[in-house]
């Protein structure tokens, strides 16, 4: 498909988003476990959202910070999903020009605070095991509140010039996207025209905002370890039995990240499906496994979640 038949550079009305090229006739069933997998990080986030709000034994700078998190999750997954939906069942593959802005800065600015949220969360693990005593002055609840305003606009701030950047540059030549949602780094390949400053912006922003939050979290965490090394054998399994969720929730987070962006970069010869699962993996896998792994691994969350469902059976036996 060429968006301008007779090569003249002109600004893009509309781009194609695509499915899973090859297997096109698989792509209706392979959306019912794509939308299952977004029901349960729907509900599954909501359900960490609703227990750490109706309980108050966990209004902790740990749970407040899951429960950003949590809104993370819903608002990244909604941002793609239910367009990669309507591909898979109706073949709607065509998105507006001024759309795919939208749903580019939302999905590049949600990754960025969600970034930053990990980051306040290893923070507040390294202050509550490393310096226990001044965890409760350090983390009082304005202050937690100004942390998430803080990702808010970290987020939204590092990701706007992005679709100011795309808007600026000249289309000529294909319209079709590589993915089923609308990322920076796939549009800008389709421009005619030079692209440097939107390579170098890209590579600034991973730097200072993925690259720089991954580093201070393992940085946190060295020195947790460092500090845990020297406790009692009992309060080395409670101080890793607090660290152990959100470990797995930076790994969920930062290795599809990673993955996807050394695809972009590094994986030319790669097929073009790769690129496409490892991106929609990207955004489904977090959302869906983190409120299982907290649900899991976090005794308060796992015992209230319990509570509740028992609660809610009692009542309707009573019924």
């Amino acid at each position: 498909i060429m968006l301008f038949p007779n090569g003249n550079e002109t600004s893009a009305t509309y781009f194609i988003l695509i499915g899973l090229p090859g297997i096109e006739a698989a792509q209706f069933w392979l959306a019912f476990p794509l939308c299952f997998l977004y029901l349960v990080a729907v509900l599954g986030n909501l359900t960490i959202i609703y227990i750490i709000k109706t309980e108050r034994s966990l209004h902790e700078p740990m749970y407040l910070f899951l429960c950003m998190l949590s809104t993370t999750d819903i608002l990244i997954s909604t941002s793609s999903m239910p367009k990669m939906l309507a591909i898979f069942w109706f073949n709607a593959t065509t998105i507006k020009f001024d759309a795919c802005l939208v749903q580019m800065f939302a999905i590049h600015s949600l990754s960025g605070m969600e970034s930053t949220v990990l980051l306040a969360m290893a923070f507040d693990r390294y202050v509550a095991i490393c310096h226990p005593l001044r965890h409760a002055a350090v983390f009082t609840s304005p202050r937690i509140s100004k942390i998430g305003l803080a990702a808010v606009i970290r987020g939204a701030v590092l990701m706007a010039p992005l679709p100011i950047f795309i808007k600026r540059l000249p289309f000529c030549h294909s319209n079709i996207l590589s993915h089923s949602y609308c990322l920076h780094q796939d549009v800008m390949k389709l421009a005619c025209a030079d692209i440097h400053i939107n390579v170098i912006y890209g590579l600034i922003v991973i730097i200072t905002a993925i690259g720089l939050d991954s580093v201070l979290i393992s940085l946190s965490y060295l020195l947790i370890l460092k500090t845990v090394l020297g406790l009692t054998r009992e309060a080395q399994s409670k101080a890793f039995s607090t660290c152990v969720s959100h470990v797995c929730a930076v790994f969920i987070f930062f290795v599809p990240f990673i993955g996807l962006s050394m695809v972009h970069r590094f994986g030319k010869r790669t097929g073009s499906n790769l690129h496409i699962i490892m991106a929609n993996v990207y955004l489904i896998v977090p959302p869906v496994l983190n409120p299982i792994v907290y649900g899991v691994k976090t005794k308060q969350i796992r015992q209230r979640i319990i509570h509740h469902f028992r609660s809610a059976s009692g009542s309707s036996d009573l019924e």
